[in-house]
């Protein structure tokens, strides 16, 4: 018979190095090396540090001059004195001197976005108040200089009423000779009749009753003044065929006729005016009927004389 025991041990010794075989043949879980994750942490570190270097580099350009505050002084020492104590063994100590040679490396703390932004829309908006305010002083002094040359060109007053001053005009008279309007008032008082033309039936009737009125006015110390556009030879033809013991006064382009208002186009339009002595309006009329002319004219003077 054989032996059991013997046996039964001789199965054990087969089975046991396969129990082992199985248990070491497991992979074992190793633990993540530390270098690793440090390594990884040091490399973010650098590409931050390069980052903010990049950009504090960009704004000291722009704010060049400008001193670092205390309060940068004392963080820079904290965070060189953090990479020292960091550095403490092996590949730690390592990693705590790039850190901290990286921190050095960024003296000026990160830029920001809205700060540079800031500071750019800053100078545009400064440089558009400048160019702003050189616009507004260039428009300011055109607006002047146009308003004071249309002051000095401006044209006269297109019409008169009463109270209001005789227009200073120049105008050739009959003979060719310059009289200033505002001589006439000097010493007496002036009537001036305005006729559309010379020598047709309506200026005629006009002059005429002027003409048969003539020594009433001068005895009243008013003087008699027939206005057309007309020549001064048509004037003195016109004059000498129906004896108008007054003078005539040319006005081709209007001037007088259009300040007492009396132009309308390239006519004008009857009417007469009364000046007193010193040149002040007492009466006017327009339209009128020929034939009322000098009747209206001499009615005011007498009224105002009373």
């Amino acid at each position: 018979m054989s032996d059991p025991t013997a046996t039964s041990t001789a199965a054990a010794a087969t089975s046991a190095p396969r129990r082992s075989s199985r248990i070491s043949s497991k992979p074992q879980p190793q633990p993540a090396p530390k270098a690793t994750a440090k390594a990884k942490a040091t490399t973010k570190a650098k590409g931050t540090a390069k980052k903010s270097a990049a950009a504090a580099a960009t704004k000291a350009k722009r704010s060049a001059g400008r001193k670092r505050g205390a309060d940068e002084l004392e963080e820079e020492d904290e965070l060189e004195s953090d990479g020292d104590v960091d550095g403490g063994g092996g590949g730690g100590a390592q990693s705590g001197e790039v850190e901290a040679a990286d921190v050095k490396k960024a003296k000026l703390p990160p830029a920001d976005a809205d700060d540079t932004e800031a500071d750019v829309n800053g100078d545009v908006q400064m440089a558009d108040a400048t160019a702003a305010a050189a616009v507004i002083d260039v428009l300011t002094n055109a607006g002047a200089s146009v308003e004071k040359e249309d002051q000095g060109d401006a044209p006269q007053k297109t019409s008169v009423d009463v109270g209001d001053t005789i227009p200073s005009v120049t105008l050739k008279n009959e003979q060719g000779e310059d009289v200033e309007t505002s001589v006439l008032v000097a010493d007496r008082g002036v009537v001036l009749f305005l006729v559309p033309k010379a020598d047709t039936p309506g200026c005629t009737t006009q002059a005429c009753g002027f003409r048969d009125n003539f020594q009433e006015f001068t005895a009243l110390n008013y003087d008699v003044y027939c206005v057309s556009a007309d020549s001064p030879a048509a004037q003195t033809k016109w004059q000498t065929k129906r004896q108008l013991p007054f003078h005539l006064l040319s006005d081709p382009n209007r001037v007088l006729i259009g300040a007492l208002g009396a132009a309308d186009g390239n006519k004008t339009k009857r009417s007469h005016f009364v000046f007193e002595k010193g040149g002040k309006l007492i009466h006017k009329k327009m339209p009128l009927k020929p034939a009322d002319s000098s009747v209206l004219s001499l009615k005011a003077i007498k009224d105002v004389l009373v």
